[in-house]
């Protein structure tokens, strides 16, 4: 289940850019590259690449590279998305919006969460939220961050199997989603709905988990999202499979496996083969119990290799970026050593020229006196 959290928290990167104002030309590619991500993102890339060629506007330039690194993630090319991410992260420096700010910090956040770094995850969370505060009530970016922050951070914890506190992060991220008026947030509601699903299938609500799972399929459907229709699917299938139907899950896992032949998403494969595999063994048919469990673990293989190089990216990220923090602490700290020595060397002569003054006038003191004496 945990394979699972990771592909649909990346599809949340989707929909980041539609909100921003844009002129019209630019407006249109890039709604049209949010829509190829999860179908085509092959060719939200090539859409991509041509915003890059005539975009000089530092905003714009940001939402482009983000599209970049999901349409890369879409691939399943993890290397490519953080490379693409981290030139968004440094752009996002010459800006002053918040908006974009904010925005490449969560995607930053979801980049890690990807990789199971939670704590340096909810550590950019965090710095996200203090953008996130100052944003006014009405800007409807508000409501959308705050609906993605909250979505992350129940992924997280449904990761770390606790699924009521999850669940209440994923329903207070639901209800900012239904306050932004965008069809854009179809993609999210559905990623939503698909994890509050999940939820109440850990919580062993079933009904609600089968509510939950049919949501996030009508969403899907609106917007026609291949790859978001299949794991709502595969959710659904889950459910029926806790029933004991299990016929009926293989069902819906067939249908999940037509449209992820469309998308060629590892993750999603993975599950489906996992999932079929585990009703055909309850079912007894050992042969195609086989037959999909070697599939499930060639699938993980795959994934896993996909993954490798991505992490070891971000590991040495994080290297350079402690790199340059202990470089600040070090030059901050020869300042203030330095600081100190200016200011020890100026009482010091502050000091000695008082002695000295104090010195000269007691010898004058001493000739005043002693010639008085000898008067």
């Amino acid at each position: 289940m945990k394979l699972f959290t990771k592909i649909v928290s990346i599809v949340l990167l989707g929909c980041q850019i539609g909100l921003f104002g844009q002129n019209i030309s630019d407006d249109s590619l890039i709604r049209k590259a949010n829509q190829e991500i999860y179908n085509n993102p092959d060719n939200a890339v090539k859409i991509a690449k041509k915003l890059l060629q005539k975009q000089k506007d530092v905003n714009k330039l940001v939402k482009v590279y983000l599209i970049l690194s999901t349409a890369s993630i879409a691939k399943r090319d993890f290397d490519e998305s953080l490379k693409n991410l981290l030139v968004a992260r440094e752009l996002v420096q010459k800006t002053n919006s918040l908006n974009i700010k904010t925005s490449v910090l969560i995607a930053i956040a979801m980049q890690y969460q990807q990789m199971d770094f939670y704590s340096k995850s909810l550590e950019t969370l965090d710095e996200a939220g203090e953008y996130l505060i100052q944003l006014p009530d009405n800007d409807p970016d508000k409501y959308f961050e705050t609906a993605r922050s909250y979505a992350l951070r129940g992924m997280i914890h449904k990761s770390q199997l606790n699924p009521e506190i999850a669940l209440q992060e994923f329903l207070i991220a639901a209800r900012n989603f239904e306050k932004v008026k965008e069809k854009e947030t179809h993609f999210n509601q559905s990623i939503v709905y698909y994890n509050i699903g999940y939820c109440y299938l850990l919580l062993n609500q079933l009904n609600k988990a089968e509510e939950a799972f049919v949501k996030s399929l009508e969403f899907a459907r609106v917007i026609n999202a291949n790859s978001l229709e299949a794991f709502a699917l595969k959710g659904l299938s889950e459910v029926y499979k806790s029933k004991k139907e299990n016929q009926t899950a293989i069902n819906l896992l067939v249908e999940a496996q037509e449209l992820s032949k469309k998308i060629g998403d590892l993750t999603l494969n993975e599950g489906i083969y996992r999932e079929m595999a585990e009703n055909y063994l309850a079912m007894g048919n050992q042969h195609l119990y086989q037959a999909y469990n070697g599939k499930f673990f060639e699938a993980s293989f795959n994934r896993e290799q996909n993954e490798l190089s991505s992490i070891n990216h971000a590991i040495d990220v994080h290297n350079k970026e402690m790199l340059k923090k202990t470089k600040e602490i070090t030059d901050h700290y020869n300042i203030l050593i330095g600081v100190v020595v200016v200011i020890g060397l100026l009482i010091m002569s502050t000091l000695l020229y008082i002695t000295l003054k104090m010195k000269k006038k007691n010898r004058q003191y001493q000739d005043e006196i002693h010639n008085l004496i000898r008067s």
